[in-house]
């Protein structure tokens, strides 16, 4: 299964990506940005602003710090951040999982995890390991949707392979 250093690897991971994937949706137009391309999320803006209120909603039951800005579920969650709020939260939300990461030891991944599922709207309990992998899955997922939207919109996007991966990303603010 996973441990301390899995999940240390995905942060610096998550950290690279969203660099240059903000960086490049933010060059574009805001009608480019907010247009719907047929995604589950729509667009390249709703995709990235469900991601952030995603990620923002697993670490605060990681590190038990604040929750996302509010507790809506499912497509309300494309308009939870705006653009200039996730320009600026993104990095802090990414020194925030990269600080979680480099706290863990291997033995705090053990057991299991609690917590209330608002999309379910009853309470669930899973190994924190499956847990910990979701968060890096639901990443990895939607920022891959991302992705796809910005080629199509004509960007040239950089590399998402983990094994070209620089050996230092700034995960830290």
């Amino acid at each position: 299964m996973i441990t301390a250093a899995y999940a240390q690897h995905f942060a610096r991971y998550n950290a690279w990506q969203n660099q240059w994937m903000f960086q490049a949706a933010d060059a574009l137009p805001e009608a480019e940005r907010v247009a719907d391309r047929g995604a589950f999320w729509s667009s390249i803006q709703g995709t990235l602003s469900h991601l952030m209120w995603g990620d923002t909603l697993w670490i605060s039951r990681f590190d038990g710090g604040e929750g996302p800005v509010s507790a809506l579920v499912g497509a309300d969650t494309t308009t939870a951040y705006d653009w200039p709020a996730m320009m600026a939260g993104r990095p802090l939300l990414d020194a925030r999982i990269a600080a979680w990461a480099w706290d863990l030891f291997d033995e705090d991944l053990d057991g299991d995890l609690t917590w209330y599922s608002g999309a379910l709207q009853r309470e669930m309990t899973q190994p924190k390991k499956i847990c910990v992998m979701q968060l890096f899955n639901h990443q990895t997922h939607h920022r891959g949707q991302v992705h796809a939207m910005l080629t199509a919109a004509g960007v040239k996007t950089d590399d998402t392979d983990i094994p070209f991966m620089p050996e230092e990303v700034p995960e830290w603010l």
